[in-house]
């Protein structure tokens, strides 16, 4: 297995490549490090790095992947990036490379839809600051993804977009809300991006599609520009295919120094809490989760058998109670913006889930009331953050490991309701969501990582939970377990079942797969 060379690192700040001539494959594969630091160079131009995934995000358009496929202005951008190389300007981080964008996410000359038709014709007049960092470092949006309708799903079935399909079986969901930004990173059609993440949307649809991404402590990104659920949960997260371009859009959001140095194995220590994180997993799911704790264990990992005290109960009486009584209040207030009201918006809503939802728990008869929405905040959540402070302190663990979902990728067409897991039908969202809720309501940062395929081919992931504010530490510590597993092999075409290989590196310039 080739593991990361500490100097590659380095070499979006310093040393140029060789001029290298790399089929199409190869550049579609190029992490957004390596295509910076090759545009810089200028073995690569932007132009034919942009031209690529248009190319790829046309011939793979059954995925579904994008609401606004920006070609024209990135295009033109690309252009403007290759002369700022030809005439020696300053060139930021991510000089010349696309980026793909969730639709909830402003972005100045593109519509911010949501995934809803009331706002089909919302165009902002400014950036989020989470998008507004990233084009000051050279980035260029490629396009804006189909999610979940308003973020409220995980399988990012939209009723009026479409549903967005999973790379690996484009019969499966590629989980969501955030599913078109997976499904184009997973596929090819861009490097890395932006999610958002309130109970587990960045790190859900990143195991679906054997992708890296990341959920960063409560307040670490500003929530200014997305449209909103939560203000006590929602943010921000990247997206990509190594852990490197999740620390290098991670230190561009906040303004730091990227810190790249991977922590020493016999370093880590690392709870597993079996409850409730473990229970009722699928079969493979187990087994390959397994199978990776006991490859951490034989690399000087410490493993350290322990539970979170009443986890799942301290979740039911914080995650809805502050989603749902608080997107009634933040909704309207983004809205106004758009000169759309709450009641356009729920009107227009075209998916049957999230229709129900509005309907019933968040302005109908069963709304969450305001006593419900105190307690949480005054009493529950702050019960739960000491519950993970005390467990962290009492066992001295870096964070915590378990498997980012209970199950891989299942049909989009029957996943309405229910899914099968273990030939028993399960609630599709609840289920889902169970392993990546508790730490959203806390607020810390979680990690999840591809670490393995199914018989059938598809990805597992699992995820890392640290302290409040170990965001740095939480993605050194990814560094060092991505070199452990090594990168699972992208999906094949016309190759079904597929075989695990968790031991799949490919060399920045080797082919994944040939299309």
């Amino acid at each position: 297995m080739k593991k990361y060379s500490p100097s590659i690192l380095l070499m979006i700040h310093t040393s140029p490549v060789m001029s290298i001539k790399l089929t199409s494959e190869q550049i579609a594969n190029l992490t957004a490090i390596e295509a910076a630091e090759m545009i810089k160079s200028g073995s690569l131009s932007s132009e034919r790095l942009v031209k690529e995934f248009i190319r790829r995000a046309r011939k793979f358009k059954n995925l579904n992947a994008f609401i606004t496929l920006d070609e024209q202005n990135a295009l033109s951008q690309a252009k403007e990036a290759d002369m700022k190389v030809k005439n020696k300007g300053k060139l930021g981080k991510l000089h010349g490379v696309p980026l793909v964008v969730k639709d909830n996410i402003d972005v100045k000359g593109m519509p911010t839809t949501a995934g809803t038709p009331a706002l089909l014709n919302h165009y902002p007049q400014y950036s989020a600051p989470v998008i507004d960092v990233l084009i000051k470092e050279g980035a260029i949006i490629l396009g804006k993804t189909n999610m979940h309708e308003l973020a409220f799903g995980i399988t990012s079935k939209n009723g009026y977009f479409g549903p967005v399909r999973n790379p690996y079986n484009p019969e499966l969901f590629p989980g969501g809300s955030s599913g078109g930004t997976a499904a184009a990173i997973s596929a090819r059609l861009a490097p890395a991006g932006l999610g958002t993440d309130t109970g587990g949307s960045v790190r859900i649809p990143s195991a679906l599609t054997g992708i890296y991404g990341f959920r960063p402590s409560k307040d670490r990104y500003s929530r200014k520009g997305i449209v909103p659920i939560s203000k006590t949960k929602d943010t921000a997260g990247p997206m990509a295919r190594s852990i490197m371009d999740l620390i290098l859009l991670d230190s561009i959001i906040v303004g730091e120094s990227p810190q790249y140095q991977p922590k020493d194995l016999k370093k880590i220590r690392l709870g597993i809490p079996r409850y409730s994180f473990y229970l009722n997993l699928d079969r493979e799911t187990e087994k390959i989760v397994q199978e990776a704790l006991d490859e951490l264990t034989q690399n000087g990992v410490e493993l350290i058998e322990a539970n979170i005290p009443d986890v799942d109960t301290m979740d039911r009486a914080v995650d809805f109670p502050i989603a749902l009584y608080e997107v009634r209040r933040a909704l309207p207030e983004y809205l106004k913006s758009c000169n759309v009201s709450l009641c356009e918006v729920i009107e227009k809503i075209s998916s049957p889930d999230v229709k129900y939802l509005f309907n019933t728990f968040i302005t109908g008869k069963d709304a969450i009331s305001e006593k419900a929405h105190q307690d949480a905040i005054r009493i529950y959540r702050p019960a739960m953050e000491k519950a993970y402070s005390d467990y962290f302190k009492k066992h001295m663990v870096d964070g915590i490991i378990f498997p980012t979902t209970p199950a891989p990728a299942r049909p989009i067409k029957t996943s309405d309701e229910t899914v099968d897991i273990n030939g028993k039908q399960v609630p599709t969202f609840t289920t889902y969501l169970k392993n990546t809720s508790p730490g959203s309501d806390v607020g810390i940062p979680g990690l999840t990582l591809p670490i393995g395929l199914t018989s059938e081919g598809l990805p597992v992931g699992i995820e890392i939970d640290g302290p409040i504010h170990s965001d740095k530490e939480i993605l050194q510590i990814g560094l060092a377990l991505e070199n452990v597993f090594g990168h699972i092999r992208a999906y094949q075409k016309k190759t079904s079942p597929c075989s695990m290989q968790k031991k799949t590196y490919p060399s920045s310039h080797e082919s994944f797969f040939s299309q």
